[in-house]
């Protein structure tokens, strides 16, 4: 097989230089192994997460659980719209300020949590890193994620503000 980069110029473009791929490939395979154990209940990853962001702050706006979960409006309010629907949520203006959404779980919502509470156990034994390994993968992740997402937050300031 011929090499297309034949030349230092373009070395930069392997997958293997690039930091992106494999945290975008290991993601996949990540979300992978959540799919057959949350499919059963109707939910997707990114459902969950929402669960998840609720379970521990319950009655947070709109804007607070983008912000949780690193995400855009425009991929939330849809997924919330379709939780309210199927009786997990109850979406309310609030009302000082009819801009702002506060999300609440339903007691459906709550019982949720019983059903996947064995989900992390789960995945965990997918893993073969060494406890340390783990726990230094996660910090560093989280710098990653928030050394990136320092622009990224500004810039999510400035669009709410906007309105």
């Amino acid at each position: 097989m011929k090499s297309c980069v034949n030349n230092e110029e373009y070395e930069f473009l392997r997958l293997d230089h690039q930091l992106c791929f494999p945290m975008y490939a290991c993601a996949r395979q990540v979300v992978r192994r959540y799919t057959p154990l949350l499919k059963p209940l109707g939910l997707t990853y990114t459902q969950y997460i929402v669960f998840m962001a609720l379970w521990e702050e319950d009655g947070i706006t709109t804007t607070e659980i983008c912000r949780k979960l690193y995400l855009d409006t425009g991929t939330v309010t849809p997924l919330l719209k379709k939780l309210e629907a199927q009786g997990y949520i109850k979406r309310e203006r609030n009302s000082e300020d009819e801009r702002v959404i506060e999300i609440s779980l339903t007691k459906k919502g709550w019982e949720m949590r019983d059903k996947v509470k064995h989900i992390p156990q789960q995945i965990a034994g997918c893993v073969t890193l060494e406890q340390d390994e783990i726990q230094a993968f996660y910090g560093l992740l989280y710098k990653l994620l928030d050394s990136l997402s320092e622009s990224g937050q500004e810039a999510a300031d400035d669009q709410e503000r906007q309105g």
